[in-house]
C-alpha cells in the first residue's frame, strides 16, 4: 500500500498567520513571522518583505481565499494590500506553544529581577536573590490554581 503525496500542495514553512475578525467573518493573511514583529515596531517598511502573498484568506492552511464581496463588506475597500495592512496592524499573530512559554519565562524573569532590585530582607539587610523571588512567584501561582478548583 503506497501513500499518496500531492505534488502541487504547498507546505506551510516559516509561515505566520495573522488573524482578524471583522463583520462577523475571520480573515487571515500569510506572513513571515520575524517580519511581522519588525513591521509592527516600524523597523520594516516594505510590505512585500512581510507578506508571503497579498491575498486575504478565510483559512490560510486550507488555502481558502476570501471573496471580494466579503472583503468590501467588512473593510469598505477593495484593495487587498490596504486590507492586508489593516490586518497586520490590528490582527492577532498566531504563535507556537514554545514561543508562548519563552515569552512567559522572560516576563517572569523580568518581574522577579525588578522585585529583587526593590526589596531588601529586613533581617539581613541584603537584597533577596532573583531565584528566591521566582520560586515564591511559582508557589503563589500554584496556590492560586488550587483555590480555583
Amino acid at each position: 500500500m503506497s501513500i499518496f503525496t500531492p505534488t502541487n500542495q504547498a507546505r506551510l514553512t516559516n509561515v505566520a498567520v495573522v488573524r482578524m475578525k471583522k463583520g462577523g467573518k475571520r480573515f487571515e493573511i500569510a506572513c513571515y513571522k520575524n517580519k511581522v514583529v519588525s513591521w509592527r515596531s516600524e523597523v520594516e517598511k516594505d510590505i512585500d518583505e512581510v507578506l508571503q502573498t497579498h491575498t486575504v484568506f478565510i483559512n490560510v492552511s486550507k488555502g481558502q481565499v476570501a471573496k471580494k464581496e466579503e472583503l468590501t463588506k467588512a473593510f469598505g475597500i477593495e484593495d487587498q494590500t490596504e486590507i492586508c495592512k489593516q490586518i497586520l496592524a490590528k490582527g492577532e499573530l498566531q504563535i507556537s506553544e514554545k514561543e508562548r512559554h519563552a515569552q512567559l519565562d522572560s516576563t517572569v524573569k523580568d518581574v522577579a529581577t525588578t522585585v529583587a532590585d526593590k526589596c531588601v530582607n529586613p533581617e539581613t539587610k541584603r537584597p533577596y536573590p532573583v531565584s528566591m523571588i521566582e520560586k515564591a512567584m511559582k508557589e503563589i501561582g500554584r496556590a492560586s490554581c488550587r483555590e480555583r478548583v
